[in-house]
């Protein structure tokens, strides 16, 4: 028979999907001099219109889709150069396609090439958006014409989170060297590979990819999980993802569905964590993200069975290093990263444990003595400071409380001195000391002035 605490434990939550990001697509268009010149069937500026509005029909009805129209060189005509002939014509809104296709139909292409500064504009027409993707998509058949710096611009507007990396579509030429450190570049030497080009670029603007994350253990096998990890934005540091690692009902670990567009820096939230930076997705492949992360336990108990291990906690520092991993607390274990680790038990006095080794699967039980007890009855008010002596030397372990006359103490196995001075008196002669022993398990009672 199945209890109704046990029914209520197997029964999971229902997971909340979470709504699906608006996709802006801002087309930055060029209608500068140059896309008069013949190309193939037409000149540039027709052919890319055509092709432009083909691709626009098709995304008139497709779902949680925004788009805009930034176009450039169409305002002033060359000569003379105008570096700020660049206007957001369509702003984002639903259903734009129509609007879109009429402006470019109305443009005649006039001036020069001001791609950086098209692009720095671009950042205004990103309205804020609490669960958006902002992509732009450049189409141009020629480079900087205004001594603008388009890399620099782009690696701005990634590092600030305004949009992801930019897709640039490279008309009658190969712009390659130019644009590769702009955004993803596509080269469109033909009408065929422009139409092709674009749809590749929708394609992977709006459709997600999947991927894995093998935890290694220390054979180079994927078999660790059940870790929180995080994806950031390697451009913004913008967390994108959180995740708990989860082997799926294959026993392998769960299939994820990611952006494509971003490249991530995980973190995966091991103690101590782990980190894959610069991780990219190939777009309609599924990928294997691969991370070390070897591990094993540590176990923390204390001898005896009394209650003195409550509360008592452990610093878990990475050899020869001061840096707090973890604060672990006694009578529990946890999973650290395989090596070498310093502790320090934050006991009276405090224990120092160097050198404890981590294993693969396996568990390193730091076990220390059980405490016992001191009674301090100090009789007047005072103040003082317990030692504990170890070969002929004192080490100071813990002021005492001045506002009390009795202290109940929870110390680690040794020989103890007090030294101490009522708060009345005035010379140093009245100062007195009391030595004791503390045993495990076992109360011992200090008076200081018997």
């Amino acid at each position: 028979m199945v209890s109704a605490t046990s029914m209520f434990a197997q029964k999971q939550p229902e997971p909340k999907e979470k709504p699906k990001p608006t996709t802006r697509i801002l087309f930055i268009f060029d209608a500068s001099q140059s896309m008069l010149g013949r190309w193939q069937s037409d000149t540039k500026f027709n052919i890319a219109k055509r092709i432009m509005s083909e691709l626009l029909d098709s995304l008139a009805n497709v779902k949680d889709v925004q788009l805009a129209l930034r176009i450039y060189g169409h305002q002033t005509h060359f000569p003379p150069q105008d570096c700020k002939d660049t206007k957001l014509e369509v702003p984002f809104g639903p259903d734009n396609s129509q609007k879109i296709k009429a402006k470019l139909r109305a443009v005649t292409p006039r001036g020069t090439t001001p791609l950086a500064y098209s692009l720095e504009q671009s950042a205004t027409d990103f309205t804020p958006c609490g669960n958006c993707r902002n992509i732009v998509v450049l189409i141009t058949d020629g480079i900087e014409e205004c001594s603008g710096d388009p890399c620099a611009v782009s690696r701005m507007l990634q590092k600030n989170g305004i949009v992801l990396k930019p897709f640039i579509v490279g008309i009658g030429q190969d712009f390659n060297k130019a644009f590769h450190c702009v955004g993803t570049y596509f080269d469109a030497t033909t009408e065929k590979d422009f139409k092709k080009a674009l749809d590749v670029v929708i394609s992977q603007a709006l459709n997600s990819t999947t991927a894995q994350v093998n935890l290694l253990d220390a054979s180079g096998k994927p078999t660790e999980t059940d870790v929180p990890m995080t994806f950031y934005d390697a451009a913004s540091g913008k967390i994108m993802y959180n995740f708990v690692h989860t082997m799926n009902n294959r026993g392998v670990p769960d299939t994820l569905v990611l952006d494509p567009l971003v490249t991530y820096n995980l973190v995966v939230h091991t103690i101590p964590p782990v980190h894959a930076d610069s991780v990219t997705i190939t777009p309609g492949k599924h990928t294997i993200i691969a991370a070390d992360a070897p591990q094993g336990f540590m176990q923390l108990k204390m001898a005896g069975t009394g209650n003195a291990s409550r509360g008592l906690q452990c610093l878990v520092h990475p050899k020869g290093s001061m840096e707090i991993l973890n604060v672990q607390n006694f009578g529990e274990t946890e999973k650290y990263i395989t090596g070498v680790y310093d502790l320090q038990v934050l006991s009276l006095p405090r224990l120092f444990i160097p050198n404890v080794e981590i294993k693969q699967s396996h568990t390193a039980t730091i076990e220390i003595p059980e405490p016992g007890i001191a009674v301090i009855r100090k009789s007047v008010f005072g103040y003082g400071s317990l030692m504990v002596e170890d070969k002929n030397q004192l080490t100071w372990v813990y002021n005492l409380d001045d506002s009390n006359i009795m202290e109940t103490l929870y110390l680690q196995p040794g020989t103890y001195r007090i030294i101490f001075r009522p708060k009345t008196a005035r010379q140093t002669i009245y100062s007195v000391e009391q030595r004791f022993v503390i045993e495990s398990g076992k109360t011992t009672d200090v008076q200081m002035y018997k």
